[in-house]
Protein backbone atom coordinates (compact mmCIF):
# COMPACT_ATOMS: atom_id res chain seq x y z
CA UNK A 1 0.00 0.00 0.00
CA UNK A 2 1.38 3.64 -0.91
CA UNK A 3 0.99 5.37 2.36
CA UNK A 4 2.27 8.66 0.78
CA UNK A 5 -0.56 8.68 -2.33
CA UNK A 6 -3.29 7.99 0.28
CA UNK A 7 -1.94 10.80 2.31
CA UNK A 8 -2.05 13.00 -0.31
CA UNK A 9 -5.50 11.88 -1.52
CA UNK A 10 -6.92 12.86 1.70
CA UNK A 11 -5.18 16.36 1.64
CA UNK A 12 -6.79 16.37 -1.60
CA UNK A 13 -10.15 15.35 -0.77
CA UNK A 14 -9.68 17.95 3.13
CA UNK A 15 -8.82 20.57 0.69
CA UNK A 16 -11.80 20.05 -1.37
CA UNK A 17 -14.33 19.67 1.35
CA UNK A 18 -12.84 23.34 2.64
CA UNK A 19 -13.15 25.15 -0.77
CA UNK A 20 -17.22 23.26 -1.15
CA UNK A 21 -17.99 24.72 2.62
CA UNK A 22 -16.38 28.14 2.00
CA UNK A 23 -18.32 28.28 -1.53
CA UNK A 24 -21.86 27.65 0.27
CA UNK A 25 -21.40 29.93 2.95
CA UNK A 26 -20.32 32.34 0.23
CA UNK A 27 -23.86 31.59 -1.73
CA UNK A 28 -25.88 31.41 1.86
CA UNK A 29 -24.64 34.76 2.64
CA UNK A 30 -25.06 36.10 -0.65
CA UNK A 31 -28.74 34.75 -1.11
CA UNK A 32 -29.46 35.87 2.85
CA UNK A 33 -28.55 39.42 1.47
CA UNK A 34 -30.53 39.04 -1.29
CA UNK A 35 -33.43 38.01 0.47
CA UNK A 36 -33.11 41.00 3.03
CA UNK A 37 -33.48 43.80 0.25
CA UNK A 38 -36.79 46.07 0.50
CA UNK A 39 -38.52 47.44 -2.36
CA UNK A 40 -42.01 49.19 -2.72
CA UNK A 41 -45.02 49.40 -5.33
CA UNK A 42 -47.93 50.84 -5.94
CA UNK A 43 -51.16 49.33 -4.55
CA UNK A 44 -53.99 50.17 -6.33
CA UNK A 45 -56.86 49.18 -4.31
CA UNK A 46 -58.72 50.39 -1.24
CA UNK A 47 -58.07 49.05 2.19
CA UNK A 48 -60.69 46.28 2.82
CA UNK A 49 -63.26 48.11 4.53
CA UNK A 50 -64.68 45.53 6.95
CA UNK A 51 -61.48 45.85 8.92
CA UNK A 52 -62.68 49.62 9.80
CA UNK A 53 -65.63 51.48 11.23
CA UNK A 54 -66.81 53.61 8.31
CA UNK A 55 -65.46 56.46 9.46
CA UNK A 56 -61.93 55.98 9.43
CA UNK A 57 -62.64 53.87 5.87
CA UNK A 58 -63.39 57.46 4.61
CA UNK A 59 -60.58 58.66 5.58
CA UNK A 60 -58.26 56.32 4.04
CA UNK A 61 -56.68 56.99 0.41
CA UNK A 62 -58.62 54.53 -1.97
CA UNK A 63 -54.83 53.48 -3.15
CA UNK A 64 -52.06 52.40 -1.03
CA UNK A 65 -48.40 50.96 -1.67
CA UNK A 66 -46.99 47.72 -0.63
CA UNK A 67 -43.51 46.66 0.81
CA UNK A 68 -41.89 43.96 -0.58
CA UNK A 69 -39.08 41.75 0.56
CA UNK A 70 -36.84 40.02 -1.05
CA UNK A 71 -37.77 38.74 -4.81
CA UNK A 72 -41.60 38.91 -3.91
CA UNK A 73 -42.39 38.48 -0.40
CA UNK A 74 -45.25 40.86 0.69
CA UNK A 75 -43.81 42.47 3.95
CA UNK A 76 -46.78 44.90 4.42
CA UNK A 77 -49.41 47.48 2.61
CA UNK A 78 -50.01 50.88 3.92
CA UNK A 79 -52.71 53.12 3.00
CA UNK A 80 -51.85 56.80 4.44
CA UNK A 81 -54.83 59.07 4.92
CA UNK A 82 -56.49 60.91 2.02
CA UNK A 83 -55.73 64.98 4.23
CA UNK A 84 -53.74 65.16 7.41
CA UNK A 85 -54.65 68.18 9.63
CA UNK A 86 -51.08 70.18 10.87
CA UNK A 87 -50.52 72.26 13.56
CA UNK A 88 -50.75 75.85 12.66
CA UNK A 89 -47.76 78.11 12.38
CA UNK A 90 -45.20 74.58 13.17
CA UNK A 91 -41.81 74.88 13.71
CA UNK A 92 -39.52 72.07 12.63
CA UNK A 93 -36.74 71.42 15.56
CA UNK A 94 -33.91 69.39 15.60
CA UNK A 95 -36.37 66.50 18.10
CA UNK A 96 -39.52 67.10 16.52
CA UNK A 97 -40.11 66.92 12.67
CA UNK A 98 -43.44 66.78 11.28
CA UNK A 99 -46.53 68.86 11.98
CA UNK A 100 -48.99 66.30 13.06
CA UNK A 101 -50.99 66.40 16.91
CA UNK A 102 -50.10 63.55 19.25
CA UNK A 103 -52.65 60.86 18.66
CA UNK A 104 -53.69 61.86 15.16
CA UNK A 105 -54.50 58.91 12.02
CA UNK A 106 -51.99 58.98 9.98
CA UNK A 107 -53.16 55.97 7.86
CA UNK A 108 -53.06 51.95 8.54
CA UNK A 109 -51.27 48.92 7.38
CA UNK A 110 -51.58 45.38 6.32
CA UNK A 111 -49.04 42.94 7.68
CA UNK A 112 -49.18 39.75 5.32
CA UNK A 113 -46.89 37.93 7.82
CA UNK A 114 -45.34 38.59 11.51
CA UNK A 115 -43.57 41.68 11.31
CA UNK A 116 -41.21 43.43 13.18
CA UNK A 117 -41.42 47.11 15.06
CA UNK A 118 -38.21 49.61 15.76
CA UNK A 119 -37.49 48.05 19.50
CA UNK A 120 -37.70 44.51 17.60
CA UNK A 121 -40.88 43.55 19.51
CA UNK A 122 -42.71 40.94 17.23
CA UNK A 123 -46.14 42.36 15.14
CA UNK A 124 -48.50 39.51 13.99
CA UNK A 125 -50.37 39.50 10.30
CA UNK A 126 -53.27 41.51 10.41
CA UNK A 127 -54.36 45.38 9.93
CA UNK A 128 -52.99 47.95 12.40
CA UNK A 129 -53.82 51.73 12.55
CA UNK A 130 -50.80 54.52 12.83
CA UNK A 131 -51.08 56.87 14.63
CA UNK A 132 -48.43 59.83 15.20
CA UNK A 133 -47.14 60.23 18.81
CA UNK A 134 -43.51 61.71 20.48
CA UNK A 135 -41.56 60.04 22.95
CA UNK A 136 -41.61 61.56 26.13
CA UNK A 137 -39.04 63.98 27.53
CA UNK A 138 -38.07 61.74 30.42
CA UNK A 139 -35.05 59.43 31.45
CA UNK A 140 -36.02 56.55 30.27
CA UNK A 141 -35.62 57.46 26.65
CA UNK A 142 -32.51 59.36 26.53
CA UNK A 143 -30.49 58.27 23.69
CA UNK A 144 -32.73 55.81 22.35
CA UNK A 145 -33.68 58.09 19.36
CA UNK A 146 -32.35 61.47 17.48
CA UNK A 147 -36.03 62.22 17.31
CA UNK A 148 -39.33 62.12 19.16
CA UNK A 149 -41.59 61.42 16.18
CA UNK A 150 -43.06 57.73 15.80
CA UNK A 151 -46.03 56.61 14.63
CA UNK A 152 -47.51 53.95 16.94
CA UNK A 153 -49.57 50.52 15.40
CA UNK A 154 -52.66 49.76 17.33
CA UNK A 155 -54.80 46.57 16.11
CA UNK A 156 -57.67 47.54 13.70
CA UNK A 157 -60.27 46.00 16.61
CA UNK A 158 -59.42 48.23 19.11
CA UNK A 159 -58.92 51.53 16.58
CA UNK A 160 -62.61 52.41 15.14
CA UNK A 161 -62.64 55.97 15.21
CA UNK A 162 -61.48 58.56 13.34
CA UNK A 163 -60.97 61.03 16.16
CA UNK A 164 -57.14 61.54 17.54
CA UNK A 165 -56.33 59.26 20.77
CA UNK A 166 -55.29 60.53 23.90
CA UNK A 167 -51.54 59.89 24.37
CA UNK A 168 -52.28 57.35 27.65
CA UNK A 169 -54.53 55.57 25.64
CA UNK A 170 -52.84 55.09 22.77
CA UNK A 171 -50.13 53.77 24.68
CA UNK A 172 -51.85 50.95 26.26
CA UNK A 173 -53.60 50.03 23.09
CA UNK A 174 -50.31 49.74 20.54
CA UNK A 175 -48.52 48.37 23.79
CA UNK A 176 -51.23 45.40 23.51
CA UNK A 177 -50.88 45.17 20.06
CA UNK A 178 -47.32 43.82 20.40
CA UNK A 179 -47.94 41.91 23.08
CA UNK A 180 -45.71 43.90 25.54
CA UNK A 181 -45.58 46.41 27.81
CA UNK A 182 -44.06 49.14 25.33
CA UNK A 183 -45.89 50.29 22.57
CA UNK A 184 -45.65 48.76 18.84
CA UNK A 185 -43.59 51.95 17.30
CA UNK A 186 -41.82 52.88 13.46
CA UNK A 187 -39.54 55.76 14.16
CA UNK A 188 -40.13 58.70 11.58
CA UNK A 189 -36.93 59.98 10.28
CA UNK A 190 -35.61 63.17 9.05
CA UNK A 191 -37.20 63.58 5.13
CA UNK A 192 -34.57 63.20 2.16
CA UNK A 193 -36.77 64.26 -0.52
CA UNK A 194 -37.22 61.39 -3.33
CA UNK A 195 -38.30 62.50 -7.27
CA UNK A 196 -40.60 59.36 -6.98
CA UNK A 197 -43.41 58.66 -4.01
CA UNK A 198 -43.50 55.75 -2.63
CA UNK A 199 -40.17 55.03 -2.14
CA UNK A 200 -37.83 53.35 0.06
CA UNK A 201 -33.81 53.80 1.03
CA UNK A 202 -31.35 51.63 2.92
CA UNK A 203 -29.27 53.50 5.88
CA UNK A 204 -26.36 50.77 5.43
CA UNK A 205 -24.96 51.96 8.79
CA UNK A 206 -27.99 50.66 11.06
CA UNK A 207 -29.54 48.55 8.81
CA UNK A 208 -32.43 50.44 8.24
CA UNK A 209 -35.11 50.10 5.41
CA UNK A 210 -37.05 53.73 5.54
CA UNK A 211 -40.40 54.30 3.75
CA UNK A 212 -41.18 57.53 1.53
CA UNK A 213 -44.45 58.61 1.31
CA UNK A 214 -46.47 61.65 0.15
CA UNK A 215 -49.59 62.76 1.92
CA UNK A 216 -51.80 66.22 1.50
CA UNK A 217 -52.03 68.91 4.43
CA UNK A 218 -56.00 69.58 4.86
CA UNK A 219 -54.74 73.44 5.43
CA UNK A 220 -53.59 74.11 1.89
CA UNK A 221 -55.43 72.18 -1.12
CA UNK A 222 -52.31 72.11 -2.80
CA UNK A 223 -50.11 71.45 0.28
CA UNK A 224 -48.39 68.18 -0.25
CA UNK A 225 -46.56 66.33 2.87
CA UNK A 226 -44.11 63.54 2.67
CA UNK A 227 -43.34 61.36 5.44
CA UNK A 228 -40.67 58.69 6.04
CA UNK A 229 -39.97 56.16 8.90
CA UNK A 230 -38.08 52.71 9.29
CA UNK A 231 -40.65 50.04 8.02
CA UNK A 232 -38.05 47.56 9.08
CA UNK A 233 -34.98 47.99 10.77
CA UNK A 234 -34.58 48.37 14.91
CA UNK A 235 -32.91 50.80 17.74
CA UNK A 236 -29.53 50.43 18.48
CA UNK A 237 -29.33 49.17 21.93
Amino acid sequence: MNIRRLTGTAHILSFATITFTIFTAVIFAATSVQAAEYRVEPLNEPAPKEEFSDEVSAMLAETGFRVIRGKNTTYCDIWLCKKWPVVADFQQTPAILYPFKPGQLIGVVRFARKGADFRNQDIPSGFYALRYAQQPVDGAHVGTSLTRDFLLLVQAEDDQSAANTEQKQLNVQSAKAAGSSHPAMFSMQRLIPSEKYPSIRHIEESDWWVVGARGMSDTDPAGELAIEFVISGQAAE
